[in-house]
């Protein structure tokens, strides 16, 4: 838990690498080759698919969703150990991708790739100044670090505002955001376990979807929305049963990384987008 952590604008990069700085190879162990950590999708799937194969449909579906094409720049917020900008390069023919993060750990991971059309910086948004605008931005799994629970609905709704403002000048004229976001769905805040809240992801706040809506107004428009809670609830499990896959084969050893903890999270939040307290949202925006 991070005691006395100063609220930061756009997000904490002590919160951040509270967890993301776990270790590249306790992430390595459980996740698909891709590190991708965050929901994928089985839209368009049969059913029994893989996760790896879902995965790659959830990059697949962000890239569509901002028209994503050769000669194209594009900004990735929260880019993770960098498998969203690998497919833009590989698959889609993407120029240059630019991606967000707070985790040192991360930075490294991408740096070690060796393309030369994927760049990392160590920054939130807020503080980021791009040298040339994007043609479109992508951000899956950052938008909940960017609000502190402290802060009031309306100093919220603020934050994104600023978010969206950004994102907004950023853009070369006309441009395309794909946002992925836990929100909360049934559950209030007030409800949120603590367990989560202060050992998993301190210093985070997820939104609503009237939060986006009434932030995003004016700047872009909701083009897309998607509500995909149960793929998360799958995709949780299959991180837990490959976590102890990983513990079973000696690969994790429970001694040395956060096991017992982590295979808690994991349940806990499969049970949350089950029983619909949380959901997952998909909004695709265009400017206005």
């Amino acid at each position: 838990m991070i005691q006395d952590e100063q609220i930061e604008f756009g997000g904490s990069a002590a919160a951040i690498r509270h967890h993301y700085d776990v270790g590249n190879d306790f992430y390595s162990a459980w996740l698909d080759p891709s590190m991708t950590y965050s929901s994928a999708m089985w839209d368009g799937l049969p059913k029994d698919a893989p996760l790896e194969e879902a995965q790659q449909r959830k990059l697949d579906y962000h890239a569509e969703s901002v028209g994503a094409g050769e000669g194209m720049r594009i900004l990735d917020v929260g880019c993770g150990w960098g498998g969203m900008m690998r497919n833009l390069r590989r698959t889609h023919g993407v120029a240059e991708c630019v991606g967000l993060t707070l985790s040192e750990e991360q930075l490294a991971y991408i740096r070690q790739l060796g393309d030369p059309g994927i760049g990392a910086v160590l920054s939130n948004w807020h503080d980021y100044r791009p040298d040339r605008p994007f043609d479109a931005i992508i951000s899956v799994g950052a938008f909940e670090h960017f609000a502190h629970p402290q802060q009031s609905v309306e100093e919220r709704r603020g934050v994104y505002r600023e978010f969206f403002q950004a994102c907004r000048d950023w853009m070369a004229g006309k441009g395309r955001l794909s946002l992925q976001t836990i929100a909360y769905g049934r559950m209030s805040p007030e409800d949120a376990n603590p367990f989560i809240a202060n050992e998993i992801f301190p210093a985070a706040e997820l939104p609503t979807l009237e939060d986006i809506v009434v932030a995003s107004k004016g700047l872009f428009r909701i083009e897309r929305l998607r509500d995909d809670g149960l793929d998360y609830a799958r995709t949780c499990e299959m991180w837990s049963n490959r976590l102890r896959g990983a513990v079973r084969g000696g690969v994790v050893d429970p001694a040395i990384h956060p096991v017992e903890k982590y295979s808690r999270y994991l349940r806990m939040s499969a049970a949350g987008f089950r029983m619909r307290k949380i959901g997952l949202l998909r909004i695709a925006f265009a400017t206005e």
